[in-house]
């Protein structure tokens, strides 16, 4: 739904370094969106959609469907939410990854970043976990945003629940606002490594996503 989506754009963090801004990467088959990372013609170029400008998500609850189907090493697709108004910036505004995995990892990642974590080291509440998948099937990855607590959950089984403490005193909680969703696929960094093109293309199939609202 175009009306909603538009494709992420190219820039320089490692994220969208390699981003084709192309529907050779980023298209719909059998009704479930398939998003590429690949080598063409000697230039890497990865797809990814997002609701920037289009559709925000405000406090309430995200759920997204979906399965690698083929990895390698430098491979991280992802699942994750900034801010639908940029109002301050990273990671004063806040960042939410509902679903990040690295290479033929059969775990993900869910993780908060903001000034409070990232800026000031502070590690108390616990702001990032890893879950066992089986990657090959359709996962379910989700967040909920309250107004003093976000919780993620994989499969419906919750993970990390992330209090408002201290009434978000100096950056602790940025996360009470309306965002937008990226869904990408990306490669290389110095988080996930390099790439080995032998082992390209790579995959992720998203078979749908979900929005409630709390009132």
């Amino acid at each position: 739904d175009r009306n909603k989506w538009s494709l992420c754009k190219k820039g320089s963090p490692a994220w969208s370094k390699y981003l084709s801004e192309s529907y050779d990467q980023a298209y719909v088959h059998d009704g479930k969106l398939v998003l590429v990372a690949e080598k063409v013609n000697g230039v890497y170029k990865t797809g990814g959609v997002q609701s920037l400008g289009k559709a925000e998500f405000q406090y309430g609850k995200i759920e997204i469907c979906a399965r690698f189907t083929k990895t390698a090493k430098g491979g991280w697709p992802a699942i994750w939410m900034m801010p639908f108004a940029e109002d301050m910036g990273w990671p004063e505004c806040g960042e939410i990854d509902i679903m990040e995995r690295l290479n033929h990892d059969d775990m993900i990642y869910q993780t908060l970043h903001s000034n409070y974590i990232n800026t000031l080291g502070h590690k108390t509440p616990q702001n990032s976990i890893t879950t066992d998948i089986n990657p090959d099937r359709f996962n379910i990855y989700e967040v909920q945003i309250w107004e003093n607590e976000v919780k993620f959950y994989v499969n419906n089984q919750l993970r990390l629940s992330y209090p408002k403490i201290n009434g978000g005193a100096s950056g602790q909680f940025p996360f009470y606002k309306e965002w937008y969703l990226i869904i990408d696929m990306q490669l290389g960094g110095s988080w996930v490594g390099a790439v080995d093109p032998a082992q390209l293309p790579v995959e992720m199939e998203v078979d749908w996503v979900r929005y409630y609202t709390y009132y």
